[in-house]
C-alpha cells in the first residue's frame, strides 16, 4: 500500500470477521490484486494483537528475495526468542544455526532435523505467549521458506499459534512463485550458501532481476498461469482451520472519504472510484497525479499505477492478452464482437482474464478501466492495425466499421475526414468522438470544416456526459485562432463543464464576452451562464440583473430558448425571495417555443414547472413530469440534465413515501454525476434525504458532511443550505442536538445573506426549532416558528406548510411542559399530511402525539398514535424512521413509562445532573446551556414535580442509573 494510505477506511467490517476467525484459532489468508489495501488490514491485526502482548512474527518478502533461498525463514527465526532454543537435541540446533544464517541444506544437518526446527521453536514459545505469524505478498518469499513453514503449519503447532497470510491474485510472479519442491534446488542452493556473502549475493540477485525483466520483455509465450500450487500458497502458511477471504475494493464513499482525507476535492475525489474500481492504492496514485486546471482534463498516468496495472496483464498469456486487446479497441466490447473478430476461443480466455475483466451479461468490462488504455499503449502499431482491420470487417454497423478503418491510420485524409463527418451528422449517439476523429483525420485543405466538426464535437461530447472529450475538442478551438463565434461556443462548453464551479470560471466568461462583442446570439448564452453563476454563488441581485440581460439578448437574438430558460431562472429567484410573481414569470417562460438542448434540459420551464410542483406538495403532477422528461434525458445520454431529473425524482418518491424508490433514484443519480465527472454536492444532498427517510442515518450523516464540503469547494451556497439542512436533521435525528442546531443555525445564516424568505423551498424553521427546545432555548424557538408563520401569511396559506409549521409546533411546546396543546397541533398536522398523501409527514406528526401522550402520562394514548405511525413507516419501507418510532413505542410499556414524570428530555437531564450534586454553572457548561436557561428549566421542573429545593428535587426523584434513557 501507499505509505499515506495505512489509514483503514471501510474495512470495519471485514477486520471483525478477521478478527472473530483468528480469535477461533487457525489461520486467515487474504488474498485479492496489488494495492487492494492487503498491507494495511495485517498491520492492523499485527498492531492489535501485539497490543494484547502477543508474538508477533512479520515476514515481509519482496521481489528481488523469492530466488533467495531461505530467506524468508532466516527471518522468521531470528524473530523468536532465543530462550525457545534452550536444549534442543543437537540436530535441531545445527539446523537452526543453519537457518539463522541462510547456510545451504548440507550445512544444517539431516532434512528433518532442519523441517521440524521452526515446529518445535514455535510450540515452546507458544508456552508462553500466544504467537500469531503474519506474511505479507506470499508470491515473493523463496520457495524454501515457503515448505518449511507450510511444514510447520501441518503439524499443528497448537492454538495458541495461528497466522494470518496475504498474496496477490491474479499476480505476475507465475510459476516462480509455487511452494517448492521437498528437495531444494541447486538455484537455491547457490542463493542460500551465498546470503550472508554479500557480493555474490547481490550479483547472484541481480542476475535472476535481470533474467526475469529480460523473460518480460520476451515473449509473452514465456508467461505460464498460475497453477494450483500458486493459487493456494496463502492458504498453506497457516494452521488449520484456515479461512480464505477475498479484499474486496473499497466502496465509493470510504474511497471518496479516503482521498479527501489527503487533500484532493470533493469533485476528483468522486470520479476516482470509477478510474481505479475501488483500489486504493491506484486511487491514491491517480489522485497525487491530479494537476490544478479543469476538473475534466484527464491527468496522466503516474509510472507507479502503469506498473502495477502491467503487472496485472503480465500474468496473462499470449492469446488471452490479445482478445483483451481486441476488447480494449472495441467501442462496446462484447463476447459476441470478440467471436466476430477472429478470437475463437473468446469466453475461455476472458475466464482466464478474471480479476482483469468482467462480464456484464454480453457485456466486456475491464476492472479497473485504466487497464483497457495501458493494454493499447502496450501493444505495437502494427497489432493495432490488425485488431482495427478485424473489428472493422466483424462490424455490423457501417459507421463502426468506418471508426475501425479510420483508426487503422493517423494520417491526413479528406474522403475519411469527410466521410466521418458525415456519419457523425446521421449518428447522434457517437457523434462526438465521430466528429473529432474527422478533424483529426482532416487535411490543412479542409481547415474550415475541422473548426465546424470541433465545435460539433464539443457540444455533442457534452451533451452525451463525455466531459473529456468535449473539453479536449474545445481547447483545439481556441487554440487553432478559430473566428470568434467559433471560439465563443467553445468557451461556452467550458462553462458548461465546469457545473457548480462557475465561481471559479471568470476568466473564460471574462474572454467570452469580448469575443462575443454586440451579437446578441451570442452574448446570451453567455449571459445565461453568468445568471446562474451569481445565482449559485449566492447573489440573487446580480443574478436577477444578469437574468435580464439574457432576456434583452436572447430576444434580440431571436432565441426564445434562451429567453425562456432565463425566465426560468428568473421565476426560481423570485421563488426564492418569496415574491408572488414568480408565478407570472414561469408561465410566461412556458408559453415560449422553447427548445432546450438536451444538455440544458433541467434549465428549462417544464423541469422548473415539475420542481415548484414537488414544492408544492404537489407529488402526482411533478412525477408525472418528471418521467416525461427522463424519458428524453436517457435517450440522449445526456449529462448533468440526467442526474437532475432522477435527483428531483428521488425528493418527489420520498416526500410520497415510496423510500426504495427514493434510494434507488438517488443512487443512480450518484452514480451518473461520478461517471460524468460533475459536481457531487447536488447528488449527495439527494443521497442524505433518500437516506434520512429509507437508508441510514450514518450514510445520511456520511452523504451530507460530503455535500457540505463539496459545496463550500465550489462556492455554490445553494447547496450549501441543502446539504446543511440534510445534515441538520440527520444529527438531530441521530440524538446529536447540539451538531444539529448548530448545522440548521449556520443555514439560517446564510440564506438571510441571500435574502431567501420562502419556507417551502427548504424547510428547516421546524427541524431547527425542535433543535432548539430540546436543548431548553424555547424563547428562540418560538421566535423562529413565528418567523416561518409570517413568512407564510405574505405567500399565501398552503396545507402542506401549515401542517409541517404546526407539527414543528407541538415538538416546541411538549418540550415546553405544554402537552396537551401539543397534542391537539400535532393530530391537526397528522391530518393534513394525511389529505396531501404524504405517509412520511404524517406518521412523523403521530410519533409527536404519542411523544406528547406520554408526557400527559396517557400512556395507552401514546401507544396508539406510536402504533400507528409504526404502521405507517413500515410500510413505505422507512427503516430508520421504523427504527426511531420501535423505540419509542417501547417507552410507552408500563416497566417505563412512569419514568418520565411528565419531564422533558431536556428537563430530566437537568433533574439528573442536580440529583448529582452538579451546580447550575456545571450543568449548563456540561449541556452547552446558558446559566440563566438552566435556571428557568429548573423553575419548571420543581413547578412539575410539586418540590421547592434541590434536596426534595433529589428525594422525589427514582433511583434509576440515567433518567434520559426514557427520552
Amino acid at each position: 500500500m501507499h505509505p499515506d494510505a495505512t489509514t483503514l477506511r471501510g474495512r470495519a467490517e471485514l477486520l471483525g470477521t478477521v478478527e472473530g476467525r483468528l480469535a477461533a484459532g487457525g489461520g486467515v489468508a487474504l488474498h485479492g490484486p496489488a494495492g487492494i489495501g492487503k498491507t494495511a488490514l495485517l498491520d492492523a491485526v499485527a498492531a492489535t494483537a501485539a497490543g494484547r502482548g502477543e508474538l508477533v512474527l512479520r515476514l515481509r518478502p519482496v521481489r528481488s528475495e523469492r530466488l533467495l533461498a531461505y530467506a524468508g525463514i532466516s527471518d522468521l527465526v531470528s524473530q523468536l526468542p532465543r530462550e525457545a532454543a534452550a536444549g534442543l537435541p543437537p540436530a535441531q540446533r545445527a539446523a537452526l544455526a543453519a537457518l539463522r544464517q541462510g547456510l545451504p541444506p548440507r550445512a544444517g544437518g539431516p532434512a528433518l532435523a532442519r523441517r521440524l526446527v521452526l515446529p518445535l521453536l514455535l510450540a515452546r514459545t507458544a508456552r508462553s505467549r500466544s504467537v500469531l505469524l503474519v506474511v505479507d505478498d506470499c508470491q515473493w518469499l523463496d520457495a524454501e521458506s515457503a515448505e518449511l513453514i507450510a511444514f510447520a503449519m501441518r503439524r499443528r503447532p497448537g492454538p495458541r499459534v495461528r497466522a494470518i497470510t496475504a498474496q496477490r491474485r491474479p499476480d505476475a510472479a507465475g510459476h516462480h512463485t509455487d511452494i517448492a519442491r521437498p528437495q531444494e534446488s541447486a538455484v537455491g542452493n547457490r542463493a542460500g550458501a551465498t546470503r550472508h556473502r554479500e557480493s555474490a549475493a547481490g550479483n547472484d540477485a541481480a542476475m535472476s532481476q535481470q533474467r526475469e525483466s529480460a523473460a518480460g520483455r520476451r515473449a509473452p509465450a514465456a508467461r505460464q498461469q498460475p497453477g494450483p500450487g500458486h493459487q493456494h500458497r496463502a492458504a498453506r502458511l497457516c494452521p488449520a482451520p484456515v479461512h480464505e477471504l477475498a479484499v474486496p475494493p473499497l466502496s465509493a464513499d470510504d474511497l471518496t472519504e479516503l482521498l479527501e482525507a489527503r487533500g484532493l476535492p470533493c469533485r476528483t475525489a468522486s470520479r476516482m472510484h470509477e478510474a481505479s474500481a475501488g483500489n486504493p492504492f491506484l486511487a491514491l496514485e491517480l489522485a497525487a497525479a491530479v494537476a490544478p486546471g479543469p476538473a475534466w482534463r484527464p491527468a496522466p498516468l503516474p509510472e507507479a499505477a502503469r506498473e502495477l496495472l502491467r503487472e496485472r496483464l503480465a500474468a496473462l498469456g499470449d492469446e488471452v492478452r490479445r482478445t483483451l486487446l481486441v476488447a480494449a479497441l472495441a467501442t462496446e466490447p462484447t463476447v459476441t464482437v470478440l467471436l466476430r473478430a477472429g478470437r475463437d476461443d473468446a469466453v475461455r480466455e476472458l475466464r482466464a482474464a478474471a480479476g482483469v475483466v468482467r462480464l456484464d451479461g454480453e457485456a466486456v468490462r475491464f476492472t479497473p478501466p485504466l487497464l483497457a488504455g495501458v493494454l493499447t499503449e502496450e501493444a505495437g502499431a502494427e497489432e493495432r492495425v490488425e485488431v482495427h482491420t478485424a473489428l472493422a470487417a466483424a462490424a455490423v454497423d457501417p459507421v463502426e466499421a468506418l471508426r475501425h478503418r479510420a483508426l487503422c491510420s493517423g494520417r491526413p485524409d479528406a474522403e475519411v475526414a469527410l466521410a466521418l463527418a458525415e456519419a457523425a451528422d446521421g449518428c447522434a449517439e457517437r457523434a462526438a468522438e465521430l466528429y473529432l476523429l474527422a478533424a483529426e483525420r482532416c487535411p490543412h485543405t479542409h481547415a474550415a470544416q475541422r473548426l465546424d466538426w470541433l465545435v460539433a464535437a464539443a457540444r455533442a461530447a457534452l451533451t452525451a456526459g463525455a466531459g473529456a472529450l468535449a473539453g479536449r475538442a474545445a481547447e483545439a478551438v481556441i487554440a487553432a485562432g478559430a473566428p470568434a463565434g467559433h471560439r465563443v461556443r467553445a468557451r461556452v462548453v467550458l462553462l458548461d463543464l465546469a457545473g457548480q464551479g462557475l465561481a471559479d470560471m471568470g476568466e473564460t466568461f471574462a474572454a467570452a464576452l469580448a469575443e462575443a462583442g454586440d451579437d446578441p446570439a451570442l452574448l446570451a448564452p453567455v449571459r445565461l451562464r453568468l445568471t446562474w453563476a451569481a445565482f449559485l454563488s449566492g447573489d440573487p441581485n446580480a443574478a436577477e440583473a444578469e437574468a435580464g440581460r439574457t432576456v434583452d439578448a436572447a430576444r434580440g437574438a431571436g432565441d426564445p430558448t434562451t429567453e425562456a430558460m432565463a425566465l426560468s431562472i428568473l421565476a426560481q429567484i423570485q421563488r426564492l425571495r418569496g415574491e408572488p410573481r414568480w408565478a407570472q414569470t414561469l408561465r410566461q417562460a412556458l408559453a415560449l417555443p422553447a427548445t432546450p438542448a438536451p444538455d440544458w434540459l433541467h434549465y428549462g420551464p417544464r423541469y422548473m414547472a415539475a420542481r415548484f410542483a414537488m414544492v408544492d406538495d404537489r407529488l402526482g403532477e411533478a412525477r408525472d413530469e418528471l418521467l416525461k422528461l427522463l424519458v428524453v434525458a436517457e435517450q440522449d445520454r445526456i449529462g448533468e440534465a440526467r442526474v437532475e431529473v432522477l435527483r428531483s425524482l428521488s425528493e418527489v418518491a420520498t416526500r410520497a413515501g415510496r423510500c426504495r424508490e427514493a434510494l434507488r433514484y438517488a443512487h443512480r443519480a450518484v452514480r451518473a454525476a461520478q461517471h460524468a465527472g460533475l459536481s457531487p454536492g447536488p447528488t449527495w444532498y439527494t443521497a442524505a434525504v433518500a437516506e434520512l427517510a429509507g437508508g441510514s442515518l450514518t450514510a445520511a450523516v456520511g452523504f451530507a458532511r460530503r455535500g457540505v464540503r463539496a459545496s463550500e469547494q465550489e462556492g455554490d451556497t445553494l447547496y450549501l443550505r441543502r446539504n446543511l439542512h440534510a445534515l441538520g436533521q440527520a444529527e438531530l435525528r441521530a440524538g446529536q442536538a447540539r451538531a444539529g442546531v448548530a448545522a440548521l443555525r449556520r443555514l439560517r445564516e446564510l440564506e438571510a445573506e441571500s435574502g431567501g424568505a420562502d419556507p417551502m423551498i427548504v424547510r428547516w424553521h421546524g427541524d431547527l426549532a425542535g433543535g432548539l427546545a430540546a436543548l431548553g432555548e424555547h424563547a428562540e424557538a418560538e421566535a423562529m416558528l413565528a418567523e416561518a408563520r409570517a413568512a407564510v401569511h405574505r405567500l399565501g396559506d398552503h396545507p402542506g406548510l401549515s401542517g409541517y409549521l404546526d407539527r414543528a409546533t407541538a415538538v416546541v411546546l411538549s418540550e415546553s411542559g405544554q402537552a396537551e396543546s401539543a397534542v391537539r397541533l400535532s393530530a391537526a398536522a397528522a391530518q393534513h399530511f394525511a389529505q396531501l398523501h404524504q405517509p412520511l409527514e404524517q406518521a412523523h406528526a403521530l410519533l409527536v402525539q404519542g411523544s406528547a401522550e406520554r408526557r400527559r402520562r396517557r400512556y395507552a394514548a401514546a401507544r396508539v398514535a406510536i402504533g400507528a405511525a409504526l404502521a405507517i413507516f413500515l410500510a413505505a419501507d422507512a427503516k430508520p424512521w421504523a427504527e426511531q418510532t420501535e423505540r419509542a413505542l417501547a417507552r410507552t410499556e408500563s416497566n417505563s413509562a412512569p419514568l418520565d414524570l411528565g419531564l422533558t428530555s431536556t428537563e430530566l437531564r437537568i433533574a439528573a445532573l442536580v440529583r448529582d450534586g452538579a451546580s447550575n454553572r456545571e450543568i449548563a457548561s456540561r449541556l452547552f446551556l446558558s446559566v440563566k436557561t438552566v435556571e428557568a428549566t429548573l423553575t419548571r421542573v420543581y413547578r412539575k414535580l410539586g418540590v421547592r429545593s434541590r434536596t426534595q428535587l433529589s428525594s422525589r426523584l427514582p433511583a434509576v442509573a440515567d433518567l434520559t434513557s426514557n427520552v
